[in-house]
């Protein structure tokens, strides 16, 4: 029986696109920002962030080198940021009654920056935070480690007292859903032009209305 959903962020609650922040990042003088960035899994100061290794401060000296110019802390802000679309109002509506059948939670590759700016107001759309839609949440950068790393996926099961068996997760990257489904848990991936509750509704022997 499931009891519980276990939600990626990107690309499956909130709409991302990583050319906006290569873009962004072009315009302000860096070489290549494509080598650091990926479609699911980030490397250099990007995965540093999000993994805990680097605070803010460090990822934003971090860029200094790399643009090889002197740029605010806004304006990398700004240009990071821009890997954000939003979140379309529906997904939040369907999380909303979802959780009145299910334990919502969390588990996503995300760093502080994001986090405390874009993220968090694309949630407060309904007037609500990210807690109002979860009963809790593992972050990458909290965590230490990034998915698809099993570890990552053991955290989140001992933190949320969770059964691999009674849980399925939504992800947008495959390698994700494998790792996984690699300890017991049901997945879903969650592909580009889905809706995470269409799929649901499409899951063998799970019943939402």
């Amino acid at each position: 029986m499931i009891k519980n959903l276990m939600f990626d962020l990107g690309g499956v609650i909130m709409d991302i696109r990583r050319q906006n922040c290569v873009d962004a990042f072009k315009e302000l003088g860096m070489e290549d920002p494509d080598r650091f960035l990926g479609e699911y899994a980030q490397s250099g100061p990007f995965a540093d962030i999000e993994n805990g290794t680097s605070t803010p401060a460090m990822f934003r000296e971090a860029m200094r080198g790399l643009i090889g110019r002197e740029v605010s802390d806004g304006q990398i802000d700004e240009a990071f940021g821009k890997f954000l679309i939003g979140i379309p109002l529906h997904r939040l509506e369907e999380l909303r009654r979802l959780k009145e059948k299910f334990s919502l939670y969390l588990l996503s590759n995300t760093n502080p920056i994001m986090w405390a700016d874009g993220i968090a107001r694309n949630f407060a759309q309904e007037g609500h935070d990210v807690g109002f839609y979860f009963k809790d949440g593992v972050r990458s950068y909290k965590a230490g480690v990034m998915k698809p790393d099993p570890e990552i996926f053991r955290i989140a099961g001992r933190q949320f007292g969770i059964k691999p068996e009674e849980t399925i997760f939504l992800d947008d990257s495959e390698a994700n859903c494998k790792a996984a489904e690699a300890l017991g848990f049901k997945t879903i991936w969650v592909r580009p032009g889905t809706e995470f509750y269409q799929l649901l509704k499409e899951f063998p022997g799970l019943e939402i209305n």
